[in-house]
């Protein structure tokens, strides 16, 4: 490979706000540090979370790049990184960590994988964070069995598509909500059984959850979206049923009386992916099923737009519009 040089293209932030404070400069590459793989970037994942802490609503130390994952190859290894994972440079590799709005990121060995044949970058860094989101909220948060009417919000969204499919694989029974009627044969070409649109005088999501269960209620609802819809969830879940709120689209969820839940005996999660995945061994445990369903041609995985990094503000603005379908990925 070619040595790497001094400076690189990134995208860092130095203060809070709008898609104005986004900077897209010249900085240090890192150098790898004990046990850390540094990958020069093909592909780089935007997420919803991306924005949060862009706005301040989740706070981190500035200077800060963005980024929680991408793909690549490996340009170079620190000290210490364990034999066992078989790293050499030149590895294609797909990762999870932070920092990644750059052309190089150094991540921890234990968050990055090899991208297996058959998978190509692109689709490997559209899938790891949302996918890997998605089967483990209907295996942890609330373990989901054939025959269970789930209710997905945002079903066409990165999280929300992943969802869509995997239900679909166990045998769940999906209603989807969509924010527009272009978005309603999208939801159910991933898999919703039945799909509201969720907006004013279009469509009403519980009283279709009503509908569908005979007044029962979902066994659980997998909620992106947040302060604007955890009543209504609460609303549409069955008895000792499962609302896994997992997002902020609308905001933060506002403080609730947990005597709340003592009408149905539910269960509230606030689950975040990086601790289902906390070791190695469920790291891989999780990242070799979703591959496999990657294989699996009943799987898709679905890229809204490749940007170049430079467009990181239109990204942004993209996916705050919420009228994306799918994955937004950047291109150094």
């Amino acid at each position: 490979m070619a040595p790497v040089p001094k400076t690189m293209k990134a995208v860092q932030i130095e203060r809070t706000g709008g898609i104005e404070v986004l900077q897209y400069k010249d900085v240090p590459i890192p150098t790898p540090k004990s046990n850390e793989v540094l990958i020069k970037n093909e592909f780089i994942g935007v997420n919803y979370i991306d924005t949060y802490f862009r706005t301040g609503l989740y706070q981190n130390p500035k200077p800060m790049i963005l980024g929680r994952e991408g793909s690549g190859t490996i340009a170079a290894l620190g000290s210490d990184v364990p034999i066992s994972l078989g790293f050499s440079n030149g590895d294609a590799v797909v990762y999870m960590g932070t920092s990644s709005y750059a052309e190089y990121t150094a991540c921890p060995a234990d968050k990055v994988l090899k991208i297996p044949d058959g998978v190509s970058a692109s689709d490997a860094c559209a899938a790891i964070l949302q996918g890997l989101t998605a089967l483990t909220l209907v295996e942890e948060a609330h373990k989901v069995q054939a025959g269970d009417w789930v209710l997905v919000l945002a079903a066409t969204g990165g999280v929300g598509g992943w969802l869509c499919q995997i239900l679909r694989a166990k045998g769940a029974m999906t209603i989807g909500t969509v924010g527009s009627e272009g978005k309603v044969d999208t939801a159910k070409e991933q898999g919703a059984d039945v799909v509201v649109i969720d907006r004013p005088g279009q469509g009403d999501v519980l009283q279709t959850v009503k509908d569908c269960t005979g007044g029962q209620g979902v066994a659980a609802v997998f909620d992106g979206v947040g302060k604007d819809t955890f009543e209504r969830s609460l609303e549409c879940v069955a008895r000792k049923g499962t609302v896994a709120s997992f997002g902020n689209a609308s905001g933060a969820v506002e403080p609730f009386l947990i005597s709340k839940l003592s009408a149905k005996n539910a269960k509230i999660a606030r689950p975040t992916l990086f601790n289902y995945i906390y070791t190695r061994e469920e790291f891989e445990h999780y990242s070799t099923r979703l591959f496999d369903m990657m294989a699996d041609k009943k799987f898709s995985v679905r890229i809204h737009e490749t940007y170049p990094l430079r467009d990181v503000a239109r990204a942004h603005t993209d996916i705050e519009s919420r009228k994306t379908m799918g994955k937004l990925l950047l291109k150094p």
